[in-house]
Protein backbone atom coordinates (compact mmCIF):
# COMPACT_ATOMS: atom_id res chain seq x y z
CA UNK A 1 0.00 0.00 0.00
CA UNK A 2 1.49 3.54 -1.25
CA UNK A 3 1.19 5.98 1.99
CA UNK A 4 0.48 9.93 0.91
CA UNK A 5 2.32 11.75 2.45
CA UNK A 6 0.91 16.09 2.69
CA UNK A 7 3.29 18.01 4.97
CA UNK A 8 6.99 18.04 5.33
CA UNK A 9 9.34 15.05 5.29
CA UNK A 10 12.50 14.85 6.92
CA UNK A 11 15.03 12.84 4.69
CA UNK A 12 18.29 13.98 6.47
CA UNK A 13 19.14 16.03 9.31
CA UNK A 14 17.87 19.44 8.22
CA UNK A 15 16.57 18.87 5.19
CA UNK A 16 12.81 19.29 4.46
CA UNK A 17 11.65 17.87 1.62
CA UNK A 18 7.53 19.68 1.11
CA UNK A 19 5.13 17.07 -0.83
CA UNK A 20 3.91 18.82 -3.94
CA UNK A 21 -0.01 18.72 -1.88
CA UNK A 22 1.77 20.68 0.31
CA UNK A 23 3.45 23.16 -2.03
CA UNK A 24 0.10 23.14 -4.08
CA UNK A 25 -1.85 24.46 -0.97
CA UNK A 26 0.62 26.99 -0.14
CA UNK A 27 0.64 28.49 -3.42
CA UNK A 28 -3.08 28.67 -3.25
CA UNK A 29 -3.28 30.33 -0.02
CA UNK A 30 -0.69 32.98 -1.41
CA UNK A 31 -2.24 33.38 -4.87
CA UNK A 32 -5.53 34.13 -2.36
CA UNK A 33 -3.66 37.15 -0.92
CA UNK A 34 -4.43 38.46 -4.68
CA UNK A 35 -8.31 38.42 -3.91
CA UNK A 36 -10.66 40.79 -3.37
CA UNK A 37 -12.32 38.28 -0.65
CA UNK A 38 -10.26 34.93 0.07
CA UNK A 39 -13.50 32.88 0.56
CA UNK A 40 -15.54 34.16 -2.29
CA UNK A 41 -12.70 32.91 -4.54
CA UNK A 42 -11.73 30.01 -3.45
CA UNK A 43 -15.72 29.11 -3.90
CA UNK A 44 -15.44 30.51 -7.72
CA UNK A 45 -12.36 27.72 -7.87
CA UNK A 46 -14.20 25.13 -6.97
CA UNK A 47 -17.76 26.34 -8.98
CA UNK A 48 -16.07 27.55 -12.06
CA UNK A 49 -12.86 26.97 -11.68
CA UNK A 50 -11.39 30.05 -12.01
CA UNK A 51 -11.13 33.21 -9.62
CA UNK A 52 -10.37 37.28 -10.15
CA UNK A 53 -7.09 38.11 -8.64
CA UNK A 54 -5.79 41.76 -8.51
CA UNK A 55 -2.28 42.35 -10.24
CA UNK A 56 0.20 43.98 -9.37
CA UNK A 57 0.67 43.70 -5.23
CA UNK A 58 1.26 40.02 -5.25
CA UNK A 59 2.64 39.32 -8.95
CA UNK A 60 1.78 40.90 -11.96
CA UNK A 61 0.86 38.39 -14.70
CA UNK A 62 2.87 38.87 -18.69
CA UNK A 63 0.22 38.08 -21.38
CA UNK A 64 1.65 36.39 -24.46
CA UNK A 65 0.04 35.06 -27.32
CA UNK A 66 -0.16 31.80 -28.20
CA UNK A 67 1.51 31.83 -31.78
CA UNK A 68 4.60 33.75 -30.22
CA UNK A 69 4.86 31.13 -27.17
CA UNK A 70 4.13 28.05 -29.63
CA UNK A 71 7.25 29.58 -32.59
CA UNK A 72 9.11 29.93 -29.63
CA UNK A 73 8.46 26.03 -28.09
CA UNK A 74 8.14 25.27 -32.21
CA UNK A 75 4.71 23.62 -31.44
CA UNK A 76 1.59 23.66 -30.89
CA UNK A 77 1.29 20.39 -28.96
CA UNK A 78 0.11 20.84 -25.48
CA UNK A 79 2.40 18.27 -24.24
CA UNK A 80 5.58 19.37 -25.52
CA UNK A 81 4.79 23.15 -25.28
CA UNK A 82 4.14 22.56 -21.65
CA UNK A 83 7.58 21.11 -21.34
CA UNK A 84 9.48 23.67 -23.00
CA UNK A 85 7.83 26.32 -20.70
CA UNK A 86 8.94 24.31 -17.76
CA UNK A 87 12.69 24.33 -18.33
CA UNK A 88 12.20 28.06 -20.14
CA UNK A 89 10.13 29.66 -17.85
CA UNK A 90 11.06 27.63 -14.54
CA UNK A 91 8.28 29.48 -13.12
CA UNK A 92 4.54 29.56 -13.22
CA UNK A 93 2.53 29.64 -16.36
CA UNK A 94 -0.87 29.12 -17.33
CA UNK A 95 -3.33 29.44 -20.60
CA UNK A 96 -6.84 30.85 -21.35
CA UNK A 97 -8.70 29.27 -23.87
CA UNK A 98 -10.39 32.43 -24.26
CA UNK A 99 -7.75 35.15 -25.04
CA UNK A 100 -5.35 32.28 -26.82
CA UNK A 101 -2.87 33.41 -24.70
CA UNK A 102 -0.37 32.01 -21.81
CA UNK A 103 0.29 34.11 -18.59
CA UNK A 104 3.77 34.24 -17.24
CA UNK A 105 3.49 35.25 -13.35
CA UNK A 106 6.73 37.68 -12.54
CA UNK A 107 7.40 39.43 -9.72
CA UNK A 108 4.75 42.42 -8.85
CA UNK A 109 7.42 45.21 -10.23
CA UNK A 110 7.42 44.05 -13.18
CA UNK A 111 4.44 45.82 -14.54
CA UNK A 112 6.67 49.29 -13.56
CA UNK A 113 9.12 48.02 -16.97
CA UNK A 114 7.98 46.24 -19.31
CA UNK A 115 7.93 47.17 -22.74
CA UNK A 116 8.12 44.18 -24.54
CA UNK A 117 6.31 44.65 -28.17
CA UNK A 118 3.40 41.89 -28.80
CA UNK A 119 2.70 41.53 -25.23
CA UNK A 120 1.45 43.42 -21.60
CA UNK A 121 2.06 42.98 -18.54
CA UNK A 122 -1.10 43.37 -15.69
CA UNK A 123 0.16 45.55 -12.92
CA UNK A 124 -2.19 47.47 -10.30
CA UNK A 125 -5.12 48.13 -12.51
CA UNK A 126 -5.95 44.07 -13.59
CA UNK A 127 -7.72 41.90 -12.35
CA UNK A 128 -7.09 38.59 -13.63
CA UNK A 129 -9.16 35.14 -14.03
CA UNK A 130 -6.60 33.07 -12.25
CA UNK A 131 -7.47 29.35 -12.89
CA UNK A 132 -7.71 26.76 -9.44
CA UNK A 133 -3.52 25.39 -8.47
CA UNK A 134 -5.37 21.83 -8.84
CA UNK A 135 -6.18 22.23 -12.89
CA UNK A 136 -3.46 21.55 -15.06
CA UNK A 137 -5.29 20.28 -17.74
CA UNK A 138 -8.38 21.34 -19.88
CA UNK A 139 -11.18 21.57 -17.43
CA UNK A 140 -14.99 21.45 -18.68
CA UNK A 141 -15.61 24.50 -15.58
CA UNK A 142 -13.27 26.61 -17.25
CA UNK A 143 -10.63 27.72 -20.32
CA UNK A 144 -7.83 27.92 -18.09
CA UNK A 145 -5.26 25.88 -16.91
CA UNK A 146 -1.70 25.82 -15.54
CA UNK A 147 0.31 24.62 -17.99
CA UNK A 148 3.63 24.82 -15.68
CA UNK A 149 1.99 24.86 -12.09
CA UNK A 150 3.14 27.29 -8.89
CA UNK A 151 5.79 25.56 -6.95
CA UNK A 152 5.20 27.18 -4.24
CA UNK A 153 4.38 30.61 -2.79
CA UNK A 154 5.90 33.40 -4.46
CA UNK A 155 7.89 31.24 -6.53
CA UNK A 156 7.23 33.11 -9.71
CA UNK A 157 8.85 33.07 -13.05
CA UNK A 158 12.06 35.88 -13.78
CA UNK A 159 11.10 38.75 -15.94
CA UNK A 160 14.14 38.35 -18.06
CA UNK A 161 13.48 34.73 -18.77
CA UNK A 162 9.83 35.34 -20.11
CA UNK A 163 11.97 38.31 -22.26
CA UNK A 164 13.89 35.67 -23.76
CA UNK A 165 11.40 33.88 -24.88
CA UNK A 166 9.20 36.54 -25.88
CA UNK A 167 12.26 37.21 -28.44
CA UNK A 168 12.98 34.18 -29.58
CA UNK A 169 8.86 33.76 -30.39
CA UNK A 170 8.81 36.77 -31.92
CA UNK A 171 11.97 35.81 -34.11
CA UNK A 172 10.83 32.54 -35.47
CA UNK A 173 7.02 33.91 -35.44
CA UNK A 174 8.48 36.32 -38.01
CA UNK A 175 10.35 34.16 -40.23
CA UNK A 176 7.46 31.53 -40.24
CA UNK A 177 5.30 34.44 -41.94
CA UNK A 178 8.44 35.22 -44.20
CA UNK A 179 8.71 31.87 -45.12
CA UNK A 180 5.04 31.56 -45.65
CA UNK A 181 4.28 35.14 -47.58
CA UNK A 182 7.36 33.88 -49.82
CA UNK A 183 5.74 30.40 -50.81
CA UNK A 184 2.51 32.36 -51.39
CA UNK A 185 4.37 34.68 -54.15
Amino acid sequence: MTAFIHGPVKTEPGVLVHSRRSREAGAETWLLLAARDAEVARAEWVEYGVALLRCGTLFSAVRIPADIVHAAAGTADRVEVAAYLRTALEGPCFYDGSSQAFYALTPYSTSLWWNVPDTECLGAEFFLGVPATTISEPDPRCAAWWVVPMDGPAALCDADDVRWLVQQGRIEHSETVALEAGQDA
